[in-house]
Order: structure tokens, then C-alpha cells, then sequence
């Protein structure tokens, strides 16, 4: 059986969304820099898997050997070919959030596209508000992790291009299996109701996609992220509910309809305690908890993380227990609905594959002790292929959402594309390629300095495998500094004080708080939601740097510091009196 082709897809355009409403970025987690981790990640896994793949393409022409010039001109081609094993995908696909049929069959709605048309409008007042002293993000969202700035539109929309873009390819059969590298992510948000870092639904959008232009009627959504994707699976009970709806309407003598709904699978692992249920509220708790299939046209299944004590209970006990019930449960719904065909997709949703979970996210993000190794992304991933390789073609598309952590990030990243990428023969992957040992040597190696370059090592003072990871890296940070370069300076947050009346703060908090927990209220500015609502926010708990992309990925997973006490100023004490006279000195 041949080896089934995996494909990397990157968009720098998703560099472009960040948080201007202050320059205090102490407390903000979803960063650009996060992209910058994954790309560590994804560098080191095809350093790795290279050296264990067949040459991508050759024609088995035989070469003179006695021609020189012939044999030169071989081994530079071979040399260059190496890195085409696994190809990267520098994608500038885009759709228009107001015109394209995906993204207005998930955020639609038949009295207009309300909610689309809202969002364009944040994103072009956003930098007016924020000069004016005011937030971007109107009252009745969250503060603390909703933000836009006048590029925003530019990240969404070519996220959205781009996990379009790899449906595309792995469905004409470019590739086989496509880990797509996008932000800002999409789980938590809903229809019409943004919250959780997410103002589109990436995943659900790329369903639709497959749906309404190839054809695919099944389709299995992994959601392995720390926290539930609410919206995710409001979005899916919904298209569910409809295409059950044609059903019945058919079995009572109704004409059948010309392009019948997509049903779908929704199955996730998550941390109960943690966002959106963590203020306890019911229906957010309850969907969280639902499991049903094959009922009213639904099909869902989730799971609750557990604490693991060691490796051998976790893997023994909790993952081929607990865990892999997710992948039983999509088989289930597959054999249910007309078993393997050229109709079925799967897609992995980390965050939708959210890498937060991981055992190196912030311990303030994982706070209870909620978590998974590193090696999960790794196994999870060839589960999911295996399934896939039965039922759907071998066709996975995997999205990245969560992950906070540089360290979680890079380990998480790796793992999962290794677990993505079939090897030949008896060719293995060897999970210490993400042990601490070798992360910690990572770090260092991409670790940039001030300038923006990385501190790159004398020639043979480190490993090959981190050599080739630097060479890999090198491109993807030089184009992304470029797209970084060109963004305009937020605006000034600092104003001076008018001394002739008392000082009024009309501006808003410098930057979220820690502890921040907004609520969805009544508020006239909202448009009315008609999916499951997705209230509150996440916690924002961990640092990044004020300086741009370039800056290094180089946090080691350790947890947010404390806030930093207020300084302190020296005491003077000012002596007032008559100097002593020239003739009084010793």
C-alpha cells in the first residue's frame, strides 16, 4: 500500500491580528508569536522524518559516472528535493467573509448576514475607538479575550482561505493528510456569537466547504482541546437538526431534495472544570457532558479529562479507556450512516487540535491538572489516520487552534504532524524526538536575540537533526518578519494629564485582567443570537514579549509569573538650613 502524502499549510496574513488596545501585553495568550512555536515544531518533525521517507519524486534514470558535471548536478537536486518530502505550503488564499457560500452557510443568516457584516464593522472601527479611549470590542463581550485591530480582517480571512485551500488539496488528492498552522481560532464561536479568542469557525467553515463544493456528506470532527468547543458543536447540532428535518420530511412523502444535508460527527475531550464551564453555568455544562447518537439526527460524544498519576495509568487506563471512545463512537456513526466512502472527511480540531492540554501548556491555563503527554498528539494522530485509512480514503485535515505555551506549542506541534506522517517499512517514529532534553536544546538553538536572528551555533556544535530544523526555520521566520514589518504602530495608550481638573480615565484596562470573567448581556450592540450562546471568557495568564514576531519563541513552558509589585521610590530626605561656613570644614 502506498504511503499516504501529508502536507504542511502556513498563512502569515494570520500574523497580522493582535491585540492594540494597549502596549501592556503582559496578560494576552493568543499572540502571533504562537505561530512562530508551531513552525519550531513542524521544522523539528520534518528534520526527523526526512532521513526515514523515500525521495519524493525521481525519475530512475541512471547517470554516467563518469560525467561529472551529471553527478554534481544529482546530488544538488537530491539535496534540494530532501526538503520536498514534506511539503510546506506558504498559503495567501483568502475568501471574503460577505461572499463566500462556506462561511455564509455557518454565519449566515436568511435575514442577512448580520452578524458578518457586524464583524467587518468592529474590525474597521477598531483602531478608531481604541485612539478615542474606547474598547473595540463592544459592551456585552468579553474584554478579556476578544480583541481586533484594522488587520484582523486580513487573519480570519485568509485562516479561512487556507483551511479551505487544504480541503481543497486533500480532496483532489494533492495530499492525503494537511496540518493547517492558522490563528485566530474558531472553536467557541458560534453562529452569530463570538467569545473565547474566536470570531469565525475555522473548522465548520472547512465542512461546509467540503459539503457545498465536493460533494462530502459525512464528515468526523476530532475536538482534542483543553477546553470544550461549545460552538463547535452548536453549530454542528444545528446542520445536524436541519438535515434530520429533510429526512423525516422525505419519509412522510416529501420529494427528496437535490443536495441533502451533511451530517456530522462532533467528538471531544476537554477539561470540565475549565472555559466555558467553569463558572458552573447549566446549558453550557450540560453540552459539555452530552452524549447521543443516532438520536433526532444528532451524533456527539464528549469526554472529560482526567488527572493521570504516571504514563503507564495514563495510556493503560485513561487514553485506551476513557479517551479512545471518541474514535469508537465516529466509527459508530460512520457505520451508521453507509460505512467508508468517498463522501466521508475527517478533521482533527486541536483547539480543534488544540495543543493547550499538553502537559508544557502555563500551569495557570491548566490549573487543574487536566492534562495529557506530549506523545498523545503523536498517538492521537495515527488513530485518527488509521480510522481514516478505513473509512474516509485516508483524507485527514488537522487545524490548529489552542496552545499557549512556546513549549507546548513546538512539543505538541511535532508530535502531532509525526503522528499525521506514514513511514515506510519498519521505519518508527521515536517519541523522545519531544522529550524535555531535546525541547530544552530546541529552545535554545531558535532562541532569538534582540536583533531578530536566532544565535545560530558554530558549524558541528550541535546535533544534525537541529542544524537541518535551523534550515528548515530560516525561510518561515524570514517571511513572516517581512509581514511583521509592514504592520502599523498601535496607537499610543499614554495621554497627558490636564492638571486644571481632576483626571478622568475613560480609557479601558491596559490590559485584560487575570482573573477577568465577562458576561454575554442584553446589550443592544449584540447582534440577537439564534445558536447555543458562548458567554464569558478565558482566563489570559500568560506573558509575551512587547517586541514583534521577530522576537524569540523562547518560553520553556514554565508558570506566568507573579504580577510585579509597583516600584519603589528612593527616599530623600532634603536638609534645609544655613550651609556650614568654609572655615567650620576640618
Amino acid at each position: 500500500m502506498a504511503l499516504k502524502k501529508s502536507a504542511i499549510f502556513l498563512q502569515n496574513a494570520c500574523l497580522q491580528h493582535r491585540y492594540i488596545r494597549s502596549q501592556d501585553l503582559s496578560n494576552i495568550v493568543e499572540r502571533p508569536e504562537r505561530l512562530r512555536a508551531v513552525n519550531i515544531g513542524l521544522a523539528a518533525a520534518i528534520s526527523h522524518l526526512e532521513d526515514l521517507l523515500p525521495d519524493a519524486s525521481g525519475d530512475g534514470s541512471s547517470t554516467d559516472p563518469n560525467d561529472l558535471a551529471a553527478a554534481l548536478n544529482k546530488m544538488t537536486l537530491e539535496s534540494e528535493s530532501k526538503s520536498l518530502k514534506i511539503p510546506v505550503i506558504q498559503s495567501e488564499a483568502k475568501v471574503d467573509i460577505l461572499q463566500n457560500p462556506a462561511v455564509k452557510f455557518i454565519h449566515g443568516d436568511i435575514d442577512g448576514d448580520v452578524y458578518l457584516e457586524t464583524l467587518q464593522e468592529w474590525v474597521k472601527q477598531s483602531l478608531n475607538k481604541i485612539a478615542e479611549g474606547e474598547s473595540e470590542i463592544p459592551e456585552g463581550y468579553s474584554q478579556g479575550d476578544l480583541y481586533l485591530c484594522p488587520e484582523s480582517l486580513n487573519a480570519i480571512q485568509g485562516a479561512l482561505g487556507t483551511v479551505c485551500e487544504a480541503v481543497d488539496a486533500v480532496i483532489s488528492k494533492s495530499f492525503d493528510r494537511a496540518f493547517v498552522a492558522i490563528r485566530p481560532p474558531g472553536h467557541h464561536c458560534g453562529e452569530d456569537t463570538p467569545s473565547g479568542f474566536c470570531f469565525v469557525n475555522n473548522v465548520a467553515v472547512a465542512a461546509a466547504h467540503a459539503h457545498l463544493k465536493h460533494g462530502i456528506k459525512r464528515v468526523a470532527i476530532f475536538d482534542i482541546d483543553l477546553h470544550h468547543g461549545n460552538g463547535t458543536q452548536s453549530i454542528v447540532w444545528q446542520i445536524n437538526e436541519e438535515t434530520y428535518r429533510q429526512k423525516l420530511e422525505q419519509e412522510a412523502g416529501a420529494p427528496a431534495e437535490e443536495n441533502p444535508g451533511a451530517q456530522i460527527y462532533y467528538g471531544s475531550i476537554h477539561d470540565i472544570l475549565s472555559y466555558p464551564c467553569e463558572d458552573g453555568k447549566t446549558n453550557l455544562v450540560q453540552a459539555a457532558s452530552t452524549s447521543i447518537h443516532n438520536a433526532h439526527g444528532q451524533f456527539i460524544e464528549n469526554i472529560h479529562l482526567q488527572t493521570y498519576t504516571s504514563e503507564e495509568h495514563f495510556w493503560t487506563e485513561l487514553y485506551e479507556k476513557r479517551y479512545k471512545q471518541i474514535i469508537h463512537k465516529a466509527q459508530e456513526f460512520l457505520d451508521a450512516t453507509g460505512g467508508p466512502g468517498d463522501d466521508v472527511l475527517i478533521f482533527i480540531s486541536q483547539r480543534s487540535c488544540g495543543m493547550d492540554a499538553c502537559e508544557h501548556e502555563y500551569e495557570s491555563m491548566s490549573r487543574h491538572n487536566r492534562k495529557v503527554p506530549a506523545s498523545f498528539y503523536y498517538r492521537f494522530a495515527r488513530d485518527a489516520c488509521t480510522l481514516s485509512d478505513k473509512y474516509a480514503g485516508g483524507r485527514v485535515i488537522s487545524v490548529l487552534e489552542g496552545g499557549y505555551s512556546d513549549r507546548a506549542l513546538i512539543s505538541g506541534s511535532m508530535a502531532h504532524f509525526v503522528g499525521l506522517t506514514d513511514l515506510p517499512g519498519s521505519a518508527k517514529a521515536d517519541e523522545s524526538w519531544w522529550s524535555v532534553e531535546n525541547l530544552i536544546e530546541l529552545e535554545k538553538a531558535t532562541k532569538k536575540r534582540r536583533g531578530g536572528r536566532p544565535s545560530l551555533p558554530a558549524a558541528g556544535s550541535t546535533r544534525q537533526w537541529i542544524e537541518r530544523t535551523l534550515t528548515i526555520l530560516a525561510p518561515l521566520d524570514s517571511t513572516a518578519a517581512a509581514v511583521v514589518s509592514s504592520l502599523r504602530a498601535p496607537p499610543m495608550s499614554m495621554t497627558l494629564r490636564d492638571r486644571t481638573k481632576p483626571a478622568k480615565v475613560s480609557t479601558p484596562p491596559s490590559s485584560p485582567p487575570r482573573t477577568t470573567r465577562g458576561k454575554v448581556s442584553n446589550s443592544k450592540s449584540k447582534p440577537k443570537a439564534k445558536g447555543r450562546p458562548s458567554q464569558g471568557g478565558h482566563t489570559p495568564e500568560a506573558p509575551l514579549n512587547a517586541e514583534s514576531i521577530s522576537s524569540a519563541s523562547s518560553t520553556e513552558g514554565e508558570p506566568l509569573p507573579a504580577d510585579p509589585e509597583p516600584k519603589k521610590l528612593p527616599r530623600v530626605i532634603l536638609k534645609l538650613g544655613k550651609p556650614q561656613s568654609s572655615d567650620s570644614a576640618s
